[in-house]
């Protein structure tokens, strides 16, 4: 198994489990179960690109779901695809990791699908599929971790991780600044230290700490999961007697960055989030714990990769753009999400 199957498969074996280090058992985790909001798919409307065309059959594939992003993603997609009545939906097991997803996927294009939508195990190591899906006249919708070869997807539709470690920073760095902080010591829990998305975020993050005259002090890596937020939140209270803000990448983690900041009582700093769950928002909202903030990474965009594939499918490009095709990348941005305006945003939230 890959290193990044044996990081998937930690992964799923870590949420499975309720009972947390000390007794600390965490709830309020993102349902996997949990419908998408109206927000999250867009119905099809009358008029437009939303008129029927040609029937088109879309396969898609994600990987298991482990925590509550990734469950929004499929739930979107299976949900958007429902909306269109020319759109027949076809969806197979992503296995435990990138060689048993490629296997799947050989079943897929044997079955000759109008696209495939595709959220890889890995980017990198699935850039081979997409190219042999391609080559065999199958257009390839790669959503979120990225192949790193143009050609091996008709279209590219992902989050801005870059843009959430700007976001984050730019958000932490102007709070100190109002709070006149000296020598600010800011903590770092990134989420699967091997994933590009995770090294993009982190470089954002820095970066922009950097043209504040900032740094991270200690970082401390989890897993995705609520439990390795807990155990990684644990690891830098341990380290850093003092902290004044800590960004936690991603908001199911951070259930279990707030149980250990409840078991540690280590409340003197404030934090900011990332993805924008449902809890998240109504954590923000409430205003009592030391969440302050998240910033976007929104498995809405399942959803648009439906609607695009769709697109793709019947060829048609985006009634709002003068082209006569769908865009071939496509970047959502990262939006700060505070006390101010989470009511706006809870709509969204997975």
């Amino acid at each position: 198994m890959t290193t990044q199957g044996r990081d998937l498969s930690r992964r799923r074996l870590l949420f499975g489990g309720a009972a947390l280090s000390a007794g600390v058992v965490l709830a309020g985790c993102t349902s996997n179960e949990t419908a998408p909001t109206a927000a999250q798919t867009k119905g099809a409307e009358t008029g437009g690109n939303s008129e029927p065309g040609k029937k088109v059959t879309i396969g898609f594939s994600a990987p298991a779901a482990d925590h509550g992003w990734i469950a929004a993603i499929t739930n979107n997609a299976k949900a958007q695809a429902g909306a269109y009545a020319d759109v027949e939906f076809k969806s197979v097991e992503a296995g435990a990791d990138a060689a048993a997803q490629r296997a799947a996927l050989s079943t897929l294009i044997s079955q000759k699908p109008d696209v495939i939508v595709l959220l890889p195990h890995d980017g990198k190591e699935l850039n081979a599929f997409g190219l042999e899906a391609m080559k065999a006249g199958i257009p390839v919708v790669n959503l979120d971790r990225a192949f790193p070869d143009a050609r091996a997807y008709r279209l590219q539709i992902k989050g801005d991780n870059y843009g959430m470690g700007v976001a984050a920073a730019t958000y932490i760095a102007e709070q100190l600044k109002a709070k006149g902080a000296s020598n600010p010591v800011i903590g770092e829990i990134p989420g699967i230290d091997s994933l590009e998305l995770t090294q993009e975020r982190s470089k954002g993050f820095a970066d922009t700490l950097a043209s504040y005259g900032l740094k991270v002090a200690n970082r401390r890596p989890a897993e995705f999961t609520a439990d390795s937020g807990q155990q990684a939140a644990t690891g830098l209270f341990q380290a850093l007697p003092k902290i004044d803000a800590v960004w936690n990448h991603d908001d199911d983690q951070g259930i279990g960055v707030l149980a250990a900041v409840n078991q540690a009582n280590r409340k003197e700093f404030f934090m900011v989030g990332g993805a924008g769950s449902k809890k998240a928002m109504e954590d923000i909202k409430a205003d009592n714990t030391v969440l302050k903030a998240t910033v976007t990474y929104s498995p809405s965009m399942a959803s648009s990769a439906i609607s695009l594939a769709r697109l793709i499918g019947q060829s048609r490009g985006m009634s709002d753009l003068v082209e006569l095709q769908v865009p071939k990348e496509i970047v959502l941005a990262s939006e700060t999400i505070t006390k101010e305006n989470a009511s706006d945003y809870l709509k969204l939230g997975f």
